[in-house]
């Protein structure tokens, strides 16, 4: 037996609960792991909550990010004892993911851990800070370099926000972040923000094109937030779009493309081929501050998730949130 969140859905309605299962229910894979940590990102928030469809499959254990040992395997790649780590891949939505203590995957979807990162530390980052860094990626593939001007960055106080700014500060760039909690601004001041602007600015409906004030964004949130980032940037500048917080609309005008040439560049990381999911972990072990993880980090048990991710969504908690599936 093992602990895990189960989230059920019949004609008792919606639920999510903390109970125990038997691994002769695990879904089929060719890997099982013995789940050390997870987190909670914002899609799991939604998935415990029912706030929005993520789960497709009922009865499912949520969780899109995990990080622990190889106890068998029939892959050719791995073998009992490996530590691996997985983001996406449709599990928490289609497939069971990480917010329990077993997992049984398709052993295409780990990638070993680096050697460089614990697996707490790896999911300490998870997928907002793998997220973060192909949004760096793309952005440094479109020609962005540290000298150039601002970089925006919204959504500042979440996991993906938190990281961003982080990685652009260490590598030489003036980071602006959008918050609306502005009584954050110490933290993220530490984190390398150089400006901070509240996200009123540009959460409500804007001009079609306004003044130029940035050379690149991160944007986690989409909607109105989106269409005034895509207005406020400099010519031939670019927004890696990641996320939707605010909305999944996009109430904006060609204005930007056509007279600026800039570039929305979309950010999809629940997919992308294993060559580059290495590359960016490989980045990150190289580029990031680990004694910063600290401070975005806040550590919980499995029996508090469920509480947690009610907070995650009512926009209480500020940076990253890791799952010990042992505490």
């Amino acid at each position: 037996m093992f602990d895990a969140i189960l989230i059920e859905k019949d004609e008792a309605g919606y639920r999510a609960r903390t109970t125990q299962l038997e691994e002769a229910q695990l879904p089929e894979g060719d890997v099982t792991v013995r789940v050390a940590y997870s987190t909670l990102n914002y899609k799991d928030g939604l998935a415990i909550t029912g706030k929005s469809p993520v789960v497709r499959q009922f009865p499912m254990v949520p969780g899109i990010d995990l990080a622990g040992t190889v106890e068998s395997s029939s892959h050719p790649d791995y073998k009992a004892g490996d530590a691996v780590l997985l983001n996406g891949w449709g599990v928490g939505e289609t497939h069971w993911g990480g917010l329990a203590q077993k997992a049984r995957l398709n052993g295409d979807w780990l990638i070993p851990l680096p050697s460089a990162f614990s697996a707490r530390q790896a999911m300490a980052i998870g997928t907002a800070g793998y997220t973060a860094m192909l949004c760096l990626l793309a952005l440094e593939r479109h020609g962005l370099r540290p000298g150039q001007g601002d970089v925006l960055v919204t959504g500042a106080n979440g996991g993906v926000g938190s990281f961003a700014i982080a990685l652009l500060a260490r590598l030489g760039y003036r980071v602006v972040a959008a918050t609306g909690r502005p009584q954050e601004a110490d933290y993220l001041k530490g984190l390398g923000a150089a400006e901070i602007i509240d996200r009123h600015e540009l959460s409500e409906p804007g001009r079609p094109l306004g003044k130029e004030r940035w050379v690149a964004a991160i944007d986690s949130v989409g909607s109105h937030t989106l269409a005034n980032v895509c207005a406020g940037l400099r010519a031939d500048g670019a927004v890696a779009a990641c996320g939707l917080a605010q909305g999944m609309d996009l109430p904006a005008s060609v204005a930007p493309f056509i007279l600026r040439g800039v570039s929305l560049l979309g950010i999809n990381s629940v997919t992308r081929p294993r060559a580059e999911r290495i590359q960016a972990w490989d980045r990150l072990a190289r580029d990031l501050d680990i004694a910063q993880l600290e401070t975005i980090t806040r550590e919980i048990g499995l029996g508090d998730a469920i509480a947690t991710a009610h907070e995650l969504l009512a926009g209480q908690v500020r940076g990253r949130v890791v799952v010990n599936l042992d505490a």
